[in-house]
């Protein structure tokens, strides 16, 4: 999707991931440090994305993947891909295709023990950040051929060879300090484009007066 590096996104707080994240520890690091600790009213089994979502997701080329192990360790992982490569396929409902890589299986392993995920997004020249709770499900591509169809591009569909399906559970979008701008090639291209162009347009008006 074409966006403008000089657009934003509104950020709505979605009740349910604070509910998860606040927990008696979290509230008694919170009193320590500030006098009192954050009450979450109760929320929804679950926080529907909106378009502000659905819109920044499909607008990302990576993002991070954590899993928990069996010994407890959180695992993160980075995936990347063209711009949308993260499908949203719902209201609360993520997937993307796995392709060949180190055989090391790490988050396939740790989701068949426990299916929690937290996916970690960024917009480094907008200075944003999307952290989204779910839970997750690894197909084999090989008995799903119908989701490859669905969340891998043609040339791409020979090496897929898992399928992730997320259902969301709930997102936050995180404070925007201290985030260090950084862009791809792609987006240094059509900032300078303009530049090109007017350099051009001088340089041919040089020639013609010589």
């Amino acid at each position: 999707m074409a966006r403008d590096l000089d657009a934003g996104y509104n950020r709505p707080m979605a009740g349910k991931f604070l509910e998860l994240a606040f927990t008696p520890s979290v509230h008694a690091a919170q009193e320590k440090y500030f006098g009192k600790a954050r009450q979450i009213p109760p929320q929804p089994e679950a926080d529907a994305l909106t378009e502000d979502e659905v819109q920044f997701i499909q607008s990302r080329d990576s993002f991070y993947l954590a899993t928990v192990s069996e010994t407890g360790w959180p695992y993160v992982q980075h995936r990347g891909g063209l711009p949308g490569f993260l499908r949203v396929l719902g209201p609360t409902q993520l997937g993307f295709a796995d392709y060949k890589g180190n055989r090391q299986m790490l988050s396939t392993g740790n989701l068949a023990a426990n299916d929690r995920v937290c996916l970690f997004l960024m917009d480094y020249p907008l200075h944003t950040r999307l952290k989204i709770l779910g839970h997750a499900r690894v197909f084999d591509a090989r008995e799903r051929t119908d989701l490859v169809e669905q969340l891998a591009e043609p040339e791409a569909r020979g090496v897929v060879e898992r399928i992730f399906l997320i259902e969301v559970v709930s997102y936050d979008w995180n404070c925007p300090q201290y985030i260090t701008p950084r862009y791809t090639v792609a987006e240094i291209e059509q900032a300078v484009a303009p530049l090109r162009a007017r350099i051009a347009e001088l340089e041919a008006q040089l020639q013609a007066k010589s």
